[in-house]
């Protein structure tokens, strides 16, 4: 919510500016100590007494919100006009209009804490009446209704043949069959198509369904499990009896029967702890089964991850909408083509299927009215969703513990079905400043943790995990992004101009977050409207867009965070101007600066850029020239993140007398280093460094730049390029001291020509190492021999253009952890080790374009595993097509890329 997000992120700057060694201005401490203790009474208050969704409640925090910003615009607006008025005086007459005007904010700030005392008073009163007026109510009014079979269900059949073996198998102790997946997509009708078979119905003696609600009630729950178990209990009979009774007789009469609980929509494992001592085990085949929205439930109930259910694919979606439009009839065949396409926008969640299925039932069968459907398909999903569809999507927002909602709906700044980098998320979300710190972790470690909440309560969804397991990309479905921008507008949390929604231009001067993606900009009326209106947002914190057309940054002048995926109009077009510089560093306040540029385009950093006292993470990205940066950028402490394509990062400046030494402690990530000198100097100020990488095209004779890796202790990453160059002996010098430190999780290397003896003794040893990646012509030689114990934490292996090697081996003794090898053309490699498959956690292997042998050697590999019953592993070779063989000992070849080349699948 942008209450608690405003509120977090003035806590933030307040901390940037008692924190930094050269603060831009100077707050009064007695102010700083009011503004900290109303700022944290107020995030107490969001986080016990969440959002309920009614409009008091928005209009509530809207007024925290706008009164929060107020505080902002006084700081942030005095922090640029002392910067860029060449002053950092902390007297003078704009001292006191800082203080004058802080003032009149915390006063405004203790008016609405007031009125918070008073609703929190008013809340105990009502939370203490609650239990003896509301606690029951009559069977009708609050009662689930009795599941029936007449639930539409596509594309299940597999899974709940396997959920009724689960239920009705041989194994007698009490089981807990969990069914887990996004809101809408069918865990409630999967588990209401079992509950109503009748095998199941004849195999337990007790069965009763239950609806477990966000807010639940332990009495309510019992309750309604006996009236559903016991058909001659009545509401009136049990009405007055206690928790503790209830429970007692639900034990009752549960015990000795074999029974089936259904625990629907449950939301919290206290449920469970609350409950599960009322559900006996006597080793009858008595089974629970509980749907919730949350993978990591599932895990805490029975330490697996149980039943996930998954969106369905094309094929599946137009058949489930066929049957809410047509029952069992057929669908006329003018409507097939178009009807595929109104199921493949649906994007496979049965919930929004089943919505257009219900209109488009009612409705015309005709070509031309079922294309306008397809044409309009995200707003009428919205119109008629209303008091279904996105009223239960709404539900896991609501749910959502307050400092997750920011990120959640963040998602709604990314374009529809984008791939989403992970690592640009959590970038976004720190310098947006919505992260509550936590102690003994960074900001980062923060941001993923967030995320992996949200992908547990099935929010967002894992696209892409990396070689290491990490999450690399995520991506939202279209309804719940739709949710993101329905609850981001209302919230006034950011702005998505678009089209068709002129109202949204006229108070765009007002927005504090304006994303503006490349399919709003035209050449039309609307989008010269929309330039027009991003000149005015004077007030606006963020801008993520695509820069079809120059905006003067002047105009954004509180401006934090700056993402411009398209720079080629935003630069000016003469050739001697073809540099950013002196417009951006005005933008004093930006945390967050990521430009891409076309090609010919020189994006230069000046001495000014130490100007952008706060600046986190930058971000330039193009074509492939250098970028020379000033030695000013060693003077920006907050810096955490700086990614190029090509940076000469030059020495620290010298420590001069009465003047601050800058350590860049929060510094995690810089890439890609030209000729990186590693020195002691350089060691100190980035003492956190977690991610490194580093290009060498030139040497000295001296290795100091690299000897020295192994004293950056927190780093946890290194790409080290060597480059390809014929003269050994300036190769030598650079890498003869070459030493990685002990705190290494992933390396790769790549020119390096190690001998393969001296790359396992100097990475070998690396004792957290799991991913390495050897790409071409880092080590040489014919044969590679590890040594007993080494590699003993490496989970993935990659090997790539090493001409030299013909043999190695490799088993469990020395790579005990191995989970995935990638060999890749290795043209003289005679043949993968055969101890590879014996290595218990391996469970896959892929040659790309090596030789025939090591392709057969790889079957042999499979055909081996196959015969010990080792399913797990998965062999998979790629080969030239000019290299194929037809003798009888080739391996069986399954044709499934293009006409170069072929994959075969073992």
């Amino acid at each position: 919510m942008a209450a608690y997000a405003a509120l977090v992120n003035v806590m933030h700057i307040i901390e940037q500016i008692q924190l930094h060694p050269s603060p831009p201005i100077s707050l009064d401490q007695k102010q700083v100590q009011s503004l900290t203790e109303i700022i944290t009474f107020l995030l107490d208050f969001l986080e016990v007494y969440p959002h309920d969704g009614s409009q008091e409640a928005y209009d509530f925090e809207g007024r925290i919100r706008d009164v929060t910003h107020a505080a902002e615009d006084v700081i942030e607006s005095q922090i640029v006009d002392r910067i860029r008025g060449g002053s950092t005086s902390s007297h003078g007459e704009n001292s006191n209009d800082l203080y004058q005007d802080l003032g009149q904010v915390i006063k405004d700030m203790d008016f609405i804490k007031k009125e918070v005392l008073e609703i929190m008073a008013k809340k105990e009163i009502q939370d203490d009446k609650l239990p003896t007026q509301y606690s029951i109510l009559p069977v009708g009014s609050s009662r689930t209704s009795a599941p029936t079979s007449e639930n539409i269900m596509v594309g299940l059949d597999d899974i709940l043949i396997e959920i009724m073996e689960r239920l009705t198998g041989q194994q007698s102790k009490r089981l807990i069959i969990p069914i887990a997946g996004m809101g809408g997509i069918g865990k409630t009708t999967l588990a209401r198509n079992v509950y109503a078979k009748p095998i199941i119905v004849e195999y337990f003696d007790i069965c009763a369904w239950v609806t477990i609600s966000q807010n639940y009630n332990v009495r309510e729950i019992l309750l309604e499990i006996l009236l559903n178990s016991k058909k001659d209990e009545s509401w009136e009979s049990l009405k007055g009896m206690s928790e503790e009774n209830l429970g007692e007789k639900l034990y009752k009469t549960l015990s000795g029967r074999r029974y089936l609980i259904v625990m629907d929509d449950m939301w919290s494992i206290e449920v469970w702890d609350k409950l599960k001592f009322f559900f006996p085990d006597y080793n009858n085949g008595s089974r629970i089964m509980i749907t919730t929205r949350l993978s990591n439930l599932s895990f805490h109930l029975i330490g697996s991850d149980g039943f996930s259910m998954k969106l369905l694919d094309d094929d599946k979606s137009w058949n489930l909408l066929c049957k809410y439009v047509f029952g069992e009839e057929g669908y006329p065949p003018e409507l097939e083509e178009i009807g595929k396409k109104i199921a493949k926008t649906c994007k496979g969640l049965p919930l929004s299927i089943e919505v257009i299925g219900g209109l488009l039932g009612k409705s015309e069968r005709t070509p031309q009215y079922w294309k306008y459907i397809a044409e309009n398909l995200n707003v009428i999903v919205n119109l008629e969703d209303e008091a279904r569809c996105l009223k239960i999507l709404s539900m896991s927002y609501v749910n959502l513990p307050v400092h997750l909602k920011p990120c959640f709906l963040y998602m709604g700044v990314f374009p529809e079905d984008m791939d989403i980098p992970v690592s640009r998320l959590v970038k976004l979300w720190v310098a947006e400043g919505f992260l509550k710190p936590i102690s003994e972790k960074c900001l980062e470690e923060v941001a993923e943790d967030y995320l992996k909440h949200l992908i547990d309560r099935n929010l967002i969804s894992v696209h892409r995990r990396g070689s290491s397991g990490k999450i690399k990309s995520c991506k939202i479905h279209d309804l719940l992004r739709d949710l993101c921008l329905r609850e981001a507008q209302k919230e006034k949390f950011f702005c998505v101009p678009r089209e068709h929604s002129p109202n949204m231009l006229q108070s765009i001067d007002t927005e504090r977050c304006i994303v503006v993606h490349s399919s709003t900009w035209g050449h039309d009326e609307y989008s010269r409207q929309l330039l027009f209106g991003l000149q005015l947002a004077s007030v606006v914190r963020s801008l993520i867009c695509n820069f079809q057309g120059y905006i003067p940054p002047h105009t954004c002048r509180l401006l934090r965070v700056l993402q411009g995926d398209d720079m080629y109009s935003y630069i000016r077009k003469s050739s001697e101007d073809r540099y950013f510089g002196k417009d951006i560093f005005q933008l004093v306040n930006l945390r967050y600066l990521a430009l891409t540029f076309g090609p010919h385009w020189n994006p230069k950093l000046t001495s000014s850029m130490c100007l952008l006292w706060n600046l986190q993470t930058l971000i330039i990205n193009g074509d492939n020239r250098l970028t020379v940066a000033p030695s000013e950028i060693w003077m920006m402490p907050q810096l955490r993140h700086v990614k190029f394509r090509k940076l000469y990062l030059p020495d620290p400046p010298s420590v001069e007398q009465d003047k601050p030494v800058f350590v860049l402690r929060n510094l995690q990530t810089l890439s890609k280093i030209l000729n990186f000198r590693c020195g002691e100097d350089v060691v100190k100020r980035i003492p956190n460094m977690k991610i490194l990488k580093v290009v060498y095209i030139e040497y000295s004779d001296d290795g100091s730049r690299t000897d020295n890796f192994s004293h950056l202790h927190e780093l946890e990453s290194l790409d080290c390029n060597f480059g390809n160059y014929k003269d050994k002996r300036k190769h030598s010098y650079l890498l003869h001291n070459l030493t990685f430190p002990h705190s290494l999780r992933k390396l790769t290397l790549q020119g390096s020509c190690l001998d393969w003896e001296e790359m396992s003794s100097k990475v070998g040893s690396l004792p957290f190492l799991q991913v390495l990646k050897l790409n071409s012509n880092s080590c040489k030689g014919p044969e590679w021999v590890p040594d007993e114990g080494q590699f003993c934490s490496l989970k993935f292996l990659l090997i790539e253009w090493c001409d030299d090697l013909e043999y190695w081996t490799a088993d469990e003794t020395n790579f005990p952890c191995l989970e995935q090898l990638v060999l890749r053309f290795l043209d003289n490699l005679k043949e993968v080790p055969s101890g590879i498959g014996d290595i218990p956690t391996l469970r896959s292997i892929e040659l790309d374009c090596c030789c025939n042998s090591a392709a057969i050697s790889a079957k042999k590999i499979a055909d081996e595993q196959e015969e010990l019953e080792n399913l797990d592993l998965q062999v998979q070779v790629s080969l030239w097509k000019e290299d194929i063989m037809y003798e009888e000992e080739a391996v069986e070849y399954v044709v499934e890329v293009d006409f170069l080349r072929l994959l075969l699948l073992f």
